[in-house]
C-alpha cells in the first residue's frame, strides 16, 4: 500500500477502517480516476489527462501507480509504436464501484442538486 500521513500507526489506531480507506483513496485525483475508469471500463493515459483538467502528467502517473499498487487498477501495456497503455479496474477495484455510485448520488442530492448527470445510464 502507498505510504502517506494516514498510514502511520498512531493515525490508523483512531479508526482503522476509515483510516485504511483514506490511506488508499486519499489524494486529489484518485476518486475521479476510479470514477472515469469504472464508467468507461478502460481508459488510456491520454484520455485520463484530458478528462482530469488541471492534473499534471507526473501526478497522474503517480496516482495511477499507487492505485495499481493498492490493487484497484490493472495496467495493460501493448508492445507497439507508439506505446499504448490501458487501465481498467481489477476485481478488487470493481468491488469499490458501489461506493463511488453512492458518493455520486449523495453529492448530486446534497451538494449539486441542479446538476444533470451525463453518466446516468
Amino acid at each position: 500500500m502507498a505510504e502517506n500521513k494516514f498510514s502511520k500507526t498512531d493515525v490508523i489506531a483512531r479508526c482503522v477502517p476509515m483510516s485504511r480507506l483514506q490511506s488508499v483513496i486519499g489524494g486529489k485525483w484518485k476518486i475521479l480516476i476510479l470514477w472515469y475508469i469504472s464508467f468507461y471500463k478502460v481508459q488510456r493515459f491520454g484520455e485520463l489527462m484530458r478528462r482530469l483538467d488541471g492534473i499534471t502528467q507526473s501526478t497522474l502517473t503517480r496516482q495511477l501507480r499507487e492505485l495499481e499498487g493498492d490493487g484497484f487498477l490493472h495496467r495493460e501495456v501493448y508492445k507497439e509504436i507508439p506505446p499504448k497503455v490501458e487501465y481498467s479496474l481489477t476485481e478488487f477495484g470493481e468491488s469499490f464501484i458501489p461506493v463511488l455510485q453512492t458518493m455520486m448520488a449523495w453529492s448530486e442530492a446534497y451538494l449539486c442538486p441542479d446538476y444533470k448527470n451525463p453518466y446516468k445510464a
